[in-house]
């Protein structure tokens, strides 16, 4: 396939440039011209001008022309209008189509369509001009196309004219004078065949072929992108979508999209293209989805609810000597505890909120009081020692006269049917390149705080100084977090003040927070939520539930086009947006990473690398 290569000259009329006197020695050597092309050593070439417009246009009209996979050179040249010649001009015009009317008023005829149109928008054009909001210029839109022969030359031709008739343009080959048009789209300032129609600012504004389907390149004199992974090709075209979130303002991202749209078969991709570059990777999986590819990379699964697996939210991190490691670890807690009385509240329907006052300083005496009596103060040469487990800290409440609700309502977490997950020492290892946190076997009722307790033990490895006298974390190692069906914590306030504090802090300890969600709600209708997907820099939309169009529309900031897209977009199909760059794409995936990332994949024996034949290589 052809590279296409497109150039855009605009200039004003009776502009002189020593541009082709600059460039003469730049061109071919010699030119063979017939009524049909222009021959050169480097291939054929023939030249077509826009003669018929469509009545309405939209934006970046001559994108779908350019973007044909074929070699394009593209000149719109440019002369404005005086403002009395204009006044003249639509005068004349206007003259015209009303006696046009009038004479066939007056022989009885019906009126023409056309003419009524074309009456109308001229009036509403000199409105406009009177008003100083608009101008008037003469534009011509020529494009010379190129060939190695002169059958793939005609094939071209008619490939850009079905394009062109495709946005209701007229496209014709200036016969006869194809040198004067490879002249006048070359970038020399000359328009050599003249050949141009009356535009507006509005109509002309809508002619500049600088959108495209995808995102924009650098910036002359800026470095080209190094980093970054493919996530598929763009919609419609023929280019690919490879984007880097390490290079974005923050690391974060948001897939937003219903259930069977392909969200998960799109971040397991992203979760493979990023360990080959030596990406860390933690998941939280609520559904078991990731167990295969965790098993074909030699990651590791932690299954919370597993008898043999135990999580102690008192563990003091290892190897953290900051000064404030305590503090910071009971801070934890009184999150933990507040989403561990909401869960017991829900259960019960008691209608409680959470903890007041009185049971937050009762809780915090409580926490100090638990590491004191195992020997953990606030020096560090003491945090090596055994932490106390969960039924340490209840017995604590028992004995504070203040905290006796508090003790009662913790009961089921601490000695009743909750408490298997938390009646031993720690015993999770965390130490791969790939973590899935998998919750399928929590019952519902502790899923957000399992959420909640695998965030932790995974911010906690984020979270780890280079140096013991440094204040902020970060081992230099990037990390990506992936939290999947992410309205778990969304729904509880605790919850979600955890996932925007990771996501506001991630970016300084080389992480970046991936969040996954099928609920739009969850996050767009929360203040919290709207903060979570403002703190992400990388936005991806896949197809939405119609009832959920107009809250997305408002919140990403959509046209009205994109989000009429996101009801009738195909599996797979997703919308990336970050910032002013937008493109659609399809994700793009090996028969080997399909074979890992579809839904229905079965946990295999990892393969050796020595073993994978070309059919196999990601």
């Amino acid at each position: 396939m052809s590279t296409k290569t497109t150039k855009t000259t605009m200039t004003d009329a009776g502009t002189i440039t020593d541009a082709a006197a600059d460039l003469a020695g730049l061109g071919p050597a010699g030119a063979q011209v017939s009524a049909w092309h222009v021959q050169t050593d480097t291939g054929f070439s023939a030249t077509y001008a826009v003669v018929d417009y469509p009545a309405e246009v939209g934006a970046g009209w001559l994108t779908g022309v350019l973007s044909l996979p074929l070699r394009i050179d593209a000149a719109v040249h440019i002369e404005p209008l005086a403002g009395q010649a204009a006044a003249a001009l639509l005068r004349r015009q206007r003259a015209r189509l009303e006696s046009t009317r009038r004479l066939d008023a007056g022989r009885g005829a019906l009126d023409d369509p056309r003419v009524n149109a074309a009456a109308d928008d001229a009036a509403d054009l000199a409105d406009r001009i009177g008003r100083g909001a608009s101008r008037l210029f003469r534009a011509g839109v020529y494009l010379t196309v190129h060939a190695p022969t002169t059958a793939a030359l005609a094939d071209a031709g008619a490939q850009l004219c079905s394009a062109a008739a495709a946005t209701l343009l007229d496209l014709k080959p200036v016969t006869f004078r194809h040198l004067q048009g490879r002249t006048s789209t070359l970038p020399l300032g000359v328009d050599e065949l003249r050949l141009r129609r009356v535009f507006d600012t509005e109509s002309l504004a809508a002619a500049f072929p600088f959108a495209s389907n995808d995102l924009p390149a650098p910036l002359p004199g800026q470095p080209p992108a190094s980093g970054g992974i493919l996530y598929g090709t763009t919609t419609g075209g023929t280019g690919v979508v490879w984007w880097d979130r390490w290079s974005c303002d923050n690391h974060n991202s948001v897939i937003i999209a219903r259930s069977g749209a392909g969200k998960s078969y799109l971040i397991k991709l992203e979760i493979l293209r990023n360990l080959y570059q030596g990406v860390r990777i933690a998941v939280i999986d609520p559904e078991h989805e990731y167990q295969a590819l965790a098993a074909h990379v030699d990651g590791k699964v932690v299954a919370l609810g597993d008898p043999k697996v135990k999580v102690n939210p008192l563990q003091l991190p290892a190897g953290d000597r900051r000064l404030d490691l305590l503090s910071r670890r009971a801070l934890f807690l009184h999150t933990l505890v507040s989403l561990m009385l909401a869960a017991v509240d829900e259960q019960h329907g008691t209608g409680r909120a959470g903890m007041d006052a009185a049971g937050r300083a009762a809780l915090d005496r409580a926490i100090l009081a638990t590491y004191a009596d195992a020997g953990i103060t606030a020096d560090p040469s003491t945090w090596q020692r055994p932490a106390p487990l969960l039924a340490d800290l209840a017995a604590q409440l028992d004995t504070d006269p203040a905290a006796t609700d508090l003790s009662t309502r913790l009961a089921p977490w601490v000695s009743g049917n909750w408490s298997h997950l938390f009646d031993a020492p720690d015993t999770t290892d965390t130490d791969s390149h790939l973590v899935v946190w998998s919750l399928r076997q929590l019952p519902d009722e502790l899923r957000t705080v399992g959420t909640l307790l695998a965030l932790d033990a995974i911010w906690r490895g984020v979270d780890q100084p280079t140096d013991p006298g440094q204040s902020d974390g970060g081992s230099g190692q990037r990390t990506l977090v992936v939290v999947d069906e992410a309205w778990l914590l969304m729904r509880t306030g605790e919850g979600a003040k955890f996932l925007l504090k990771m996501a506001k802090a991630a970016r300084k300890r080389h992480a970046g927070l991936a969040v996954v969600t099928q609920d739009a709600a969850d996050l767009l209708t929360s203040p919290l939520g709207t903060a979570v997907i403002s703190n992400a820099a990388t936005q991806i939309l896949m197809r939405q539930a119609p009832q959920a169009i107009d809250a997305v529309k408002t919140a990403f900031g959509l046209t009205a086009g994109e989000a009429r897209s996101l009801a009738t977009l195909g599996r797979g199909q997703a919308l990336l947006v970050s910032g002013a760059s937008r493109v659609a794409f399809d994700v793009a995936s090996s028969p080997a990473e399909h074979a890992i990332a579809r839904s229905d994949a079965r946990p295999t024996a990892a393969k050796p690398a020595a073993d994978l034949g070309d059919g196999d290589d990601l």
